[in-house]
């Protein structure tokens, strides 16, 4: 077999795709000791980290490194994330930096620190683009995992505070290597850009209980901020307690310190809403009242002002008594039926709620995972439910589905 013989420039370039293909080099994060530093009047940095062992050769673009020259001084130690490059001209390996952290930061917080610096810079976490929560929402979105008590206290706080929203669930993995994508694929599902707006939630919860920084991870990583940042109802964070911060609380419309926290904050408070109604009855009422003695005021000051004037007005007193005594009964009538129409809406209020719903002797099915069964076609023979009237609930099973 004849020898080939190749040009320079081939195997630099072979080499060079060689190193961008490695999944390894094209995502490295290095630690060392910065020397023979060179500012280019172009804005770049050139510099060598080196360590007991070896040195590699360093780049790191005006583009990149605005906001972090101020870290890159000979003598500093650093971790730099990058990916290896081969610099075909001369044949040089060399590291292309895009973030620097100071030593002594760990791994997992100086690749959160890189991250949160370039979403930052997309205008991922502009406060300008934060969307209001709904007042009244109608339908709320819920993505965390199906085993663990977050859905759990969510679904409490919602059926306690505004029972007339439906729950929309979608269980995503929250934990392990899996997590990411599946939370992104069940934000992406809940809302999807192309499906019906009407099928939409109004607003949507993201989240899951607390847990150790590697337990909560995954609300960290790329595919979960892009698509809490991309989905297109208001997103609220609940991820971990209160003291844990995650890219998906910076990306998200709201951030909740816990999951029960962010039921409150989308859900009103049915009992508020009530007592806000009573108050503006009340109100109502003073202002009825004002109205009916002004205008009795006014009749009897007019009235009083003719009979100094004129020299015979019983007649006409007589026909402003009658128009007194009518506006007095119209008044009567109106403030009576204001009264029955507020008093109308009190009562449909009330009705609303499940528990007056179940004293009328109605009673509530649900399947063995606690979701509601509202037709019998929803349930088959053999499928474990539960019964709940007013005082109390049983377990029952399906015999037969007619």
């Amino acid at each position: 077999m004849a020898t080939e013989v190749r040009p320079v420039w081939q195997v630099v370039r072979y080499l060079r795709e060689l190193v961008a293909h490695d999944q390894v080099l094209s995502d490295l994060w290095v630690g060392g000791e910065v020397s023979n530093l060179t500012a280019a009047s172009s804005g770049h940095l050139y510099f060598t980290l080196k360590d007991a062992g070896g040195q590699l050769r360093c780049v790191f673009f005006r583009s990149q490194n605005v906001s972090q020259r101020g870290l890159v001084k000979n003598g500093a130690s650093l971790i730099a994330h990058g990916a290896i490059t081969i610099y075909e001209a001369r044949g040089d390996v060399q590291l292309m930096i895009d973030f620097v952290q100071p030593a002594g930061v760990g791994a997992q917080q100086a690749e959160f620190e890189r991250r949160k610096a370039r979403f930052e810079a997309e205008g991922l976490f502009e406060v300008a683009r934060k969307r209001a929560l709904p007042r009244f929402p109608r339908r709320i979105g819920v993505v965390t995992s199906a085993r663990g008590a977050a859905f759990h206290d969510i679904q409490t706080v919602l059926e306690r505070r505004w029972p007339l929203a439906t729950i929309v669930f979608r269980p995503a993995v929250v934990q392990g290597d899996e997590a990411a994508v599946s939370v992104a694929e069940a934000v992406r599902d809940i809302a999807p850009l192309r499906g019906r707006a009407d099928r939409w939630p109004d607003v949507l919860i993201v989240g899951r209980g607390g847990g150790a920084n590697d337990d909560l991870s995954a609300f960290n990583e790329e595919p979960v901020v892009r698509a809490i940042f991309g989905c297109p109802v208001p997103v609220v964070s609940a991820v971990g307690h209160e003291t844990d911060v995650t890219l998906a609380d910076l990306v998200a419309d709201v951030r909740a310190p816990t999951p029960s926290a962010a039921a409150e904050m989308v859900a009103p408070d049915r009992l508020d809403i009530l007592r806000r109604v009573d108050a503006v009855r009340a109100r109502h009422d003073v202002r009825i009242a004002r109205a009916v003695a002004s205008a009795r005021e006014s009749v009897d000051r007019t009235t009083q002002v003719m009979a100094r004037r004129l020299p015979d007005t019983a007649p006409l007193h007589r026909r402003v008594a009658l128009h007194a005594d009518a506006l007095r009964h119209y008044l009567l009538r109106t403030t009576s039926e204001a009264r029955e129409r507020i008093a109308g809406t009190a009562h449909r209020l009330q009705a609303l709620s499940p528990s007056a719903t179940l004293d009328r002797g109605y009673a509530l099915v649900s399947r063995a995972d606690g979701t509601p069964a509202s037709r019998a076609s929803e349930v088959a023979p053999g499928d474990a439910i539960e019964v709940r009237w007013s005082d109390g609930s049983h377990a029952a099973r399906v015999e037969s589905n007619p």
